[in-house]
């Protein structure tokens, strides 16, 4: 009796609570979903304020600091140029975060739309979309991100957006999925029913309601994004030196990974680290907005 006492007053409150504060304190009570907003966050951080934290220039060489193992002047050492890969990690982290959220943003606004339109409208449209969906899934992302890159030219913001069109058939998939599941629900069947135009509905009615699955799979593509700008550098086709990316490090490091293990070491781990946050977060995500947890 006591005990249901007092599950009572909690019960009310977590019904009180609006949708996007329990999603939150749910995040929240995930250990490594918090660990992987941590470290996201540090990163975010130290690519914000680089210039005031580097005391290196990143691009600047030095023929008497060539390959120097990790010291008191040079935390993560140099590499073969004389530079210090501190402050290139550390501005490689701008290339790598920016790419990942812009590449997303791109598959994002291309793939919500035209899936919300398949989904929705279904008929000829749909096949047809459908069809074109099938075909650029039919090719590996990686392999279908080089090629765009290669044909658009190596640079950074072309590499964004061959990333960006070599996602957008996940999105448009999951839209299209979610947006048929949602369309025959009795609160898009009542608004149809009061006169809503189609493209209320649409908006207003069935894309809120898929935005947890949508939000999801973007963190979880940022972090495949971080790896096919890394993938790309590494291959010449993203960020050009001398700017740094953690890409094209990797490349320069492989010539002298016996040599200087610290070249390979650190933007390698940063990769890591940055992508299976991403991961973590987009998991603990996934449990925060599913309406079965409790």
């Amino acid at each position: 009796m006591t005990d249901t006492a007092l599950n009572i007053p909690i019960a009310v409150s977590e019904e009180l609570e609006s949708p996007t504060r329990r999603a939150l304190r749910r995040l929240f009570q995930r250990k490594g979903a918090v660990v992987g907003l941590i470290v996201i966050a540090t990163f975010m951080l130290l690519a914000l304020f680089a210039p005031l934290i580097v005391p290196y220039d990143p691009i600047a060489t030095s023929w008497s600091l060539v390959r120097k193992p990790p010291s008191a002047l040079h935390w993560f050492g140099t590499d073969d140029l004389g530079r210090d890969i501190l402050g290139r990690v550390i501005y490689g982290a701008r290339a790598s975060l920016v790419a990942g959220a812009i590449s997303v943003g791109i598959a994002l606004s291309i793939g919500v739309p035209l899936g919300l339109l398949s989904g929705y409208r279904g008929g000829f449209i749909d096949a047809l979309i459908s069809r074109i969906t099938d075909a650029m899934l039919a090719v590996p992302f990686l392999i279908l991100a080089i090629a765009l890159a290669a044909f658009l030219g190596p640079s950074l913001g072309n590499a964004m957006i061959a990333i960006g069109v070599s996602a957008t058939p996940i999105f448009i998939r999951l839209t299209r999925g979610q947006a048929m599941s949602v369309k025959v629900e009795d609160y898009v069947e009542a608004a149809r029913a009061m006169g809503n135009p189609r493209w209320r509905i649409a908006l207003f009615h069935i894309l809120p309601n898929i935005m947890p699955a949508l939000l999801v799979q973007a963190t979880l593509s940022i972090a495949a994004a971080i790896i096919a700008e890394a993938a790309l550098s590494f291959l010449g086709l993203g960020q050009q030196p001398p700017q740094p990316s953690w890409g094209s490090m990797l490349n320069a490091a492989q010539r002298f990974l016996t040599n200087a293990p610290w070249m390979a070491l650190w933007p390698g781990l940063a990769i890591f680290l940055v992508v299976l946050s991403f991961n973590l977060v987009g998991d603990g995500l996934r449990d925060a907005l599913d309406p079965r947890e409790r």
